[in-house]
């Protein structure tokens, strides 16, 4: 049997104590052996159910630590390609939160660097995990709805609190980072094509985008979704054929907003009810990682479908802005 991948965390973030820290703590030959934080005190938590924890009080410490193998980054948005160069700099695998970078060219380099090295890095897009998704990309794949004509995703919560940092413009705060990288993303993951983003309106507050409408179009199927970080938290998911649909009741925070559940419509037959109560996506995140770290089996999102998703954020905010450009503003000269 293999040994563990012995796991370090950068930042006591709530998010790797509530979530990242228990699934690796909990994963199969996984490891979580050090954090690194400036206050001790947050490290208590993470001590509570991982007793042997060592404490680091820099992020240079633990990436210097010779114990540890592989890194989780769940550091704000603006500081994730930096830390996952230096995690890659000090011979560390690298598994980095979402959006992986502010721009799509930064990925570039982060390519680079593992192609040179050999290390794995990959984006933390847990859903791509989660056998409900795996399902919809068969079923997808084997036309089981007939010729996908509409995808429909919805995603919200509300968190209008000015010093999280999903509110603040400095670092890489706003809705579009932070869930439409899931409607977008998962489309992305689900059907193998790019889309084409033909309309969008964003909403602003403070600097950060807490609303979008978008439009495009992902190959012959229409697509539509809205996001918000200011209304009341809803999620969902609808791929809609000529002969059927899939629908995905809770297919981002599986676990955390409700169970896991894929309706599946379909000519002639009695809807279709597929559930998934007891999968731990983060924990399958993590043994995925795992795996690809031992060259068993490839990891299902790589940093070039990271790129992808990244693409077509910024084709969003494009499209939005220009939309926004009275006529006649642009191109002018005196």
């Amino acid at each position: 049997m293999d040994e563990p991948l012995r796991w370090g965390i950068l930042g006591a973030a709530n998010f790797a104590l509530n979530h990242m820290a228990p699934a690796i703590h909990s994963a199969k030959n996984a490891a979580l052996v050090a954090l690194a934080t400036r206050d001790s005190t947050r490290a208590t938590p993470f001590q509570a159910f991982c007793p042997g924890l060592r404490v680091h009080e820099s992020y240079e410490s633990l990436l210097a630590d010779p114990e540890v193998d592989a890194v989780y980054i769940p550091l704000p948005n603006s500081l994730h390609v930096e830390w996952s160069a230096r995690a890659m700099d000090a011979g560390k695998h690298v598994l980095c939160e979402k959006p992986l970078a502010m721009h799509s060219q930064d990925i570039d380099a982060l390519i680079a660097q593992r192609d040179r090295t050999g290390l794995m890095m990959a984006e933390a897009f847990m859903i791509v995990h989660h056998p409900q998704w795996q399902r919809v990309k068969a079923l997808l794949a084997d036309n089981a709805i007939g010729e996908l004509l509409h995808i429909n995703g919805l995603f919200s919560f509300r968190n209008t609190d000015v010093e999280n940092i999903r509110n603040r413009p400095e670092m890489g705060g706003g809705g579009l980072p932070d869930i439409g990288v899931y409607t977008l993303g998962s489309t992305r993951f689900a059907t193998g094509l790019e889309p084409e983003i033909l309309s969008a309106s964003l909403a602003y507050e403070n600097g950060v985008d807490v609303k979008a409408e978008v439009h495009g179009r992902v190959g012959s199927a229409s697509l539509f979704t809205m996001l918000s970080t200011r209304m009341h938290p809803y999620q969902e998911m609808l791929f809609h054929g000529t002969h059927g649909f899939l629908k995905l009741k809770v297919p981002f925070n599986a676990g955390v907003f409700g169970e896991p559940r894929l309706e599946h419509s379909r000519d002639g037959a009695p809807l279709a009810v597929e559930r998934w109560p007891t999968t731990a996506q983060y924990v399958e995140q993590v043994e995925a990682f795992g795996r690809s770290v031992r060259g068993s089996a490839a990891f299902p999102w790589t940093l070039e479908d990271a790129r992808g998703t990244q693409k077509v954020l910024e084709q969003v905010f494009a499209v939005a802005e220009k939309a926004e450009t009275p006529a006649g503003d642009a191109g002018t000269s005196g």
